[in-house]
């Protein structure tokens, strides 16, 4: 029996099979809706106050900083102009392209979750076991006081990189990066409550044009990019997310990547196109998005979802093939577009990678890979590059 250890108040005394540690319990629910409130009214646009000034001032009567900030990049119309300017350029492209970020409205991110529990769709599985295994070893290895996170959506993985590094005693900001506002403030209730000594700094902003880390965050710094979203660019795409991405690393940060692999073709195929049709109401759900926010008249149910492997570029390209002859109308753009019978539209692509063209590519844009984990199939691989001396 060990020794008899005080617990603090607010805190939880844990006992497992690998010992005891003290747990500081999450302030209650209206603690951290404030904390979201004053963080929220936090902008970057204040009044500096000089030096001087601060070291004068009365300490007692200062305002705590927020742990949870929003910095938004984005202008408040940004979504619905790029909306317009991708469906403008992709159907009236030959062959006619829709890019898979107008999937996730509500309803498509809702999808996507229910596609990762598929008995088919292995990535999302594959990936969170390898970071699960190799966590701490990433936590040893960068030391990172932040991790910032393009495209983070909910944070579910990043958590376990989020407990690796707290345990060893290095963490202090969690920068994620997104598109939706109400995302990132959900995300960070739940991790403001989780991690009582995180600070969370959220940008709202689109990763293909702004990956720039906060000024304030400390250093080292880890950027990971999970998920295999990696994939769903092309190699033009990847080569100006690899600059921008180089441009802005120190020399002690370093980058986590998850990319998705060559592997049988069945399997890729059966992962994006699933017996219970949860793929294709994924699929489809850009169609009313663009009939919702552009006034389009699209009639989902003429269209056919599409699962292709293309054996040329190494990738799943997912499409929606026009069941007849039709013509949609988009009033808000005031243009109308003609479909041919079994004409296909392309409205993603997920690029499969092997080791020796992926470490290349990272090469040629100055990042070194230093670690590359798999899982037992080699399905997937999550690996860890650093800036090149």
């Amino acid at each position: 029996m060990g020794p008899w250890q005080e617990v603090p108040e607010n805190s939880l005394l844990l006992a497992t099979r690998a010992g005891t540690r003290v747990v500081p319990l999450p302030p209650p629910a209206d603690a951290v809706s404030g904390l979201i409130q004053a963080a929220t009214r936090h902008t970057t646009a204040a009044p500096a106050r000089s030096r001087s000034a601060a070291a004068s001032a009365d300490p007692s009567t200062a305002t705590p900083a927020p742990r949870f900030t929003l910095d938004q990049r984005l202008p408040a119309d940004y979504l619905t102009d790029s909306l317009r300017r991708d469906v403008v350029a992709g159907l009236s492209a030959t062959p006619k392209i829709l890019p898979p970020k107008w999937f996730y409205d509500a309803r498509g991110s809702d999808l996507f979750e229910q596609i990762t529990e598929l008995a088919e769709y292995y990535p999302t599985r594959v990936e969170e076991r390898i970071l699960a295994r190799i966590a701490p070893e990433i936590a040893g290895a960068t030391g990172a006081a932040t991790v910032f996170e393009p495209g983070s959506g909910s944070s579910r993985k990043t958590r376990l990189l989020l407990d690796a590094l707290t345990a060893r005693g290095t963490l202090r900001c969690y920068a994620p990066l997104d598109v939706s506002p109400s995302a990132l403030e959900q995300a960070g209730a739940a991790l403001i409550r989780d991690y009582p000594a995180l600070t969370v700094a959220a940008t709202v902003a689109d990763f293909e044009a702004d990956l720039t880390v906060p000024h304030d965050a400390p250093s080292p710094r880890l950027i990971t990019f999970l998920g295999s979203t990696i994939g769903n660019l092309d190699p033009t795409e990847r080569r100006e997310f690899y600059d921008m991405l180089r441009a802005d690393l120190g020399p002690a940060d370093a980058f986590l990547l998850g990319a998705d692999l060559v592997k049988d073709r069945d399997v890729l195929v059966r992962a994006y196109d699933d017996s219970q049709g949860v793929t294709a109401e994924f699929n489809k759900n850009v169609l009313h998005v663009i009939n919702r926010e552009l006034g389009a008249d699209f009639d989902p149910d003429s269209f056919a979802h599409v699962a292709l492997w293309n054996e040329e570029e190494e990738r799943m390209e997912m499409h929606l093939r026009s069941r007849y002859a039709q013509t949609v109308k988009v009033r808000a753009l005031d243009l109308s577009v003609d479909f041919a019978a079994d004409e296909l539209m392309r409205t993603e692509i997920s690029c499969k990678f092997r080791r020796d063209g992926l470490t290349a590519e990272l090469s040629d844009c100055g990042l070194d890979v230093r670690n590359w984990w798999t899982d037992e199939a080699e399905q997937f691989a999550v690996l860890l590059a650093v800036p090149s001396r």
